[in-house]
């Protein structure tokens, strides 16, 4: 699995101030350490860049001083994002496109110019697509619209969009179904996910074992990518094949119900949070200690 470094964003307070400061050192920092923590790519997440486009080009220009991963760049702000892409040295990752019309003209068209990967998300004019169908079709039309223009689908990194899981806890499986269909309705294309999406609002302690769980059943199911914690070691070490024992036990959990009380506690663990994740367990904070 392809896996994105998240660390360098907008919203932690060290990143901002960088920024805001022109303090290259900070960044410079996180991207090393990104790196050496195992990620294939490095997220610059800069959100909407309103007052200062230019600044994308000076954090790619900063970071690939120190680093020799590709980047993904990640802004909503056209113009930021065209600056960032014209200095990268390495393919770029051009993260994000949408169905959007306003992306389709402004955005989508950049990663034609400068045949760059996009990640192309299910968002519409009409917000994100309710259930797998809806993200099917959606995505669909927005893929046949970057076809038309020059994009192939090899080109094109489909993102389902994942919501909190305690909005919205049926879409953790309507996920795995889209994940399996995705090659059939748009073949050569890849996947993503920003996995952080699902934690939002889940207490801090129970951040790890949910993302590492959901990403191990999402591998499965074939997802290409994800944009994960760069230093959430144990999670790496998941999708990179080094805990197999846990893996095949997610699997089964999967694929059949386990009594968690039968199992040490790091196994019951790991069996109850499937359960939650597949919906045979009504999400809750507490949900470990059921």
């Amino acid at each position: 699995m392809i896996l994105i470094g998240e660390n360098i964003h907008i919203l932690a307070k060290v990143v901002s101030e960088a920024i805001k400061e022109r303090n290259p050192l900070p960044l410079q920092e996180l991207a090393v350490k990104q790196a050496a923590a195992g990620v294939d790519y490095l997220d610059l997440n800069i959100g909407p860049a309103r007052k200062d486009p230019d600044v994308m080009r000076w954090l790619v220009e900063i970071v690939q001083e120190v680093v020799d991963l590709p980047l993904s760049l990640d802004t909503l702000n056209p113009g930021a994002m065209e600056a960032g892409l014209a200095v990268c040295r390495k393919r770029p990752l051009l993260n994000s496109a949408s169905g959007r019309e306003d992306s389709k003209r402004e955005m989508l068209p950049l990663a034609q110019k400068y045949d760059c990967d996009v990640i192309l998300s299910v968002l519409t004019d009409k917000g994100i697509p309710s259930d797998t169908a809806a993200r099917a079709e959606a995505i669909m039309e927005t893929i046949a619209h970057a076809n038309e223009i020059g994009i192939p689908n090899e080109n094109i990194w489909v993102d389902p969009i994942m919501m909190p899981i305690g909005v919205d806890q049926p879409q953790v499986v309507e996920l795995l179904e889209f994940m399996s269909m995705l090659p059939d309705i748009a073949p050569g294309a890849k996947s993503t996910l920003g996995l952080s999406n699902m934690i939002n609002g889940v207490p801090r302690h129970l951040r790890s074992i949910l993302s590492r769980v959901e990403l191990v059943m999402l591998q499965r199911h074939g997802l290409y990518s994800a944009i994960v914690d760069s230093f959430d070691s144990e999670l790496i070490a998941l999708v990179r094949g080094e805990r197999p024992a846990q893996v095949e036990l997610i699997y089964r959990a999967m694929d059949e119900e386990i009594n968690p009380a039968d199992l040490p506690p790091p196994e019951a663990e790991l069996v109850k949070t499937v359960d939650v994740l597949m919906g045979r367990t009504l999400y809750s904070h507490s949900w470990l200690e059921i």
